[in-house]
């Protein structure tokens, strides 16, 4: 048996909102808000509903991460890195060996066969 398509639009016999009179209007109005209405209370059950299935499962996850956070969080600030390298010509430029060559060093090494290890402060 052949599905019955759905009917779009007014239901027959509706005038437009234009031709109506003014209880027409307001009747027309009135359903429209009553339809809203039924539609957003709809909504707002299925949410609570699914907010009140989730807080379930994430109080146990909150306060694991609660605790985590909590519990290994730093405290104070890291010392100073202490130097590794020292410029050849002028002794008291140095570097730790963090972050990029610095352009003492690159200047010191180009045109020669230094390289960075003849650079290392001997302990």
């Amino acid at each position: 048996m052949a599905k019955k398509s759905k009917r779009r639009g007014r239901p027959p016999g509706a005038k437009s909102p234009a031709k109506m009179d003014v209880g027409q209007l307001r009747h027309y109005i009135e359903g429209l808000e009553k339809m809203l209405r039924d539609k957003v209370s709809e909504q707002q059950a299925y949410f609570e509903q699914k907010l009140s299935e989730l807080s379930g499962m994430t109080s146990k996850k909150v306060g694991k991460v609660i605790r985590a956070v909590t519990a290994k969080g730093r405290k104070g600030v890291r010392k100073k890195a202490t130097p590794k390298y020292r410029s050849r010509k002028d002794s008291s430029v140095t570097w730790a060996g963090r972050g990029m060559t610095p352009v003492w060093m690159r200047e010191e090494m180009k045109g020669t066969k230094l390289k960075k290890d003849d650079f290392l402060i001997a302990k």
